[in-house]
């Protein structure tokens, strides 16, 4: 994924841009410090990404963002940006018209690198996943933009929320994914009951399959839970 960094102060736009440069699968592809610096990087560079600060010497981060969707559709560029405000500024209305300029998040100086990648990993996961997307089911669009309020999962019948949420917490804890034996080893559940919890995800979206071949006899169902 390629990075424009935003940020008039220099050495904080380094060192943003070195956190980011940790990231496995991300490159800072370029740095500007005003308004118009960004938007002539974008124009030429395409980045997927703008780290984005508010406060800038010529024009604000917010104004930025919606000069970049007025290129993009005058344009008509295939792949949009998506943009994630970097920023000192903590006044709600600043916060509101971020949302409705189209950001993806908002991270309030100061931060630490790993509350930055985390972002950057749910970033990762957003594009992913749309990017493979053909018709989405309402779980999707609740992952998507993250909306749907605790407790209204609608677990099917026999399922309880709390051996879900147990169930999910270990798929999280192992992201090279694990058989529903393993699972049920590091849940203290039963290999049944491991099964139904990780079908379950696994039909709704938010973990994959994958299979491992060796020796005799079937396949093992391998899961991981995706973003």
């Amino acid at each position: 994924m390629k990075v424009l960094v935003v940020d008039d102060d220099f050495m904080v736009a380094k060192l943003h841009s070195r956190y980011v440069s940790a990231m496995d699968g991300f490159t800072v592809v370029g740095v500007a410090h005003s308004g118009a610096e960004a938007l002539r990087a974008a124009e030429r560079l395409w980045p997927d990404l703008v780290l984005l600060d508010i406060y800038l010497p010529d024009m604000d981060g917010i104004a930025v963002l919606r000069e970049l969707r007025a290129a993009e559709e005058r344009d008509r560029r295939p792949n949009s940006v998506d943009a994630l405000f970097i920023t000192a500024a903590r006044d709600a209305g600043v916060i509101r018209a971020a949302l409705r300029a189209g950001a993806l998040h908002y991270l309030i100086k100061p931060f630490s690198q790993a509350a930055l990648q985390e972002q950057l990993r749910h970033v990762a996961s957003l594009r992913s996943r749309l990017a493979g997307l053909g018709e989405a089911r309402q779980e999707d669009v609740d992952h998507i933009f993250g909306t749907r309020p605790p407790g209204s999962r609608g677990l099917p019948k026999g399922l309880a929320p709390h051996t879900a949420d147990l169930v999910e917490r270990v798929l999280r804890a192992h992201a090279d994914g694990l058989s529903a034996t393993e699972c049920a080893e590091a849940g203290a559940l039963s290999r049944v009951s491991a099964r139904r919890y990780l079908e379950y995800f696994a039909t709704t979206g938010r973990a994959e399959i994958t299979l491992r071949y060796g020796g005799t006899g079937r396949p093992e169902r391998r899961y991981r839970w995706r973003g």
